[in-house]
């Protein structure tokens, strides 16, 4: 087992049963030495720094007790994810109905507009048309590019590469 899936392993007692997930472990540095370990945690309702403060120091003393990584000297970092970090689960996108997402699919293309609903194999993006560029003969010179649709459009899970929350500021 590699030190991630160890990682993955040993937090589980903090996670409150399902409450809080695992969103990403990146274990980066070389045993001789020092080892820095980031878990992204996550949950319905989000998590606060308290909560994050909480599961790494309890999470850090059982590290330090077992002797995790040897001799070799480590930094835990317990976080969110953050409003930039790709949505990865279905629970994300669920806590992020309404808000306005720019979704990149497996081909490349990309899709931005308002996340309607979710289902357990998709999503469904409401797509807003495209305003008109001031030259039509550029659009006119791309036929062969096929438009993108407009208004609810589901998309599968399967065909999503990346998927992030737009910040509005309004």
């Amino acid at each position: 087992m590699d030190d991630k899936a160890r990682v993955s392993e040993l937090i589980q007692p903090y996670l409150n049963g399902d409450q809080f997930y695992i969103v990403d472990v990146q274990v980066v540095g070389r045993p001789s030495g020092r080892i820095k370990v980031i878990i992204l945690l996550d949950s319905d309702t989000g998590i606060t720094i308290d909560e994050c403060a909480d599961i790494s120091r309890r999470l850090g003393a059982q590290m330090d007790e077992e002797n995790f990584f040897g001799e070799s000297a480590f930094t835990l970092e317990v976080s969110s994810p953050g409003v930039d970090y790709p949505l990865t689960f279905q629970r994300q996108y669920v806590r992020n109905v309404g808000r306005q997402l720019v979704v990149t699919l497996i081909d490349g293309s990309t899709r931005t507009g308002k996340l309607d609903s979710v289902a357990n194999d998709h999503i469904i993006l409401d797509i807003q048309a495209e305003k008109q560029s001031k030259s039509k003969k550029k659009k006119e010179a791309n036929l062969t590019e096929e438009a993108p649709p407009v208004g609810p459009t589901p998309i599968a899970f399967e065909q999503i590469k990346k998927a992030n929350v737009v910040l509005s500021f309004k």
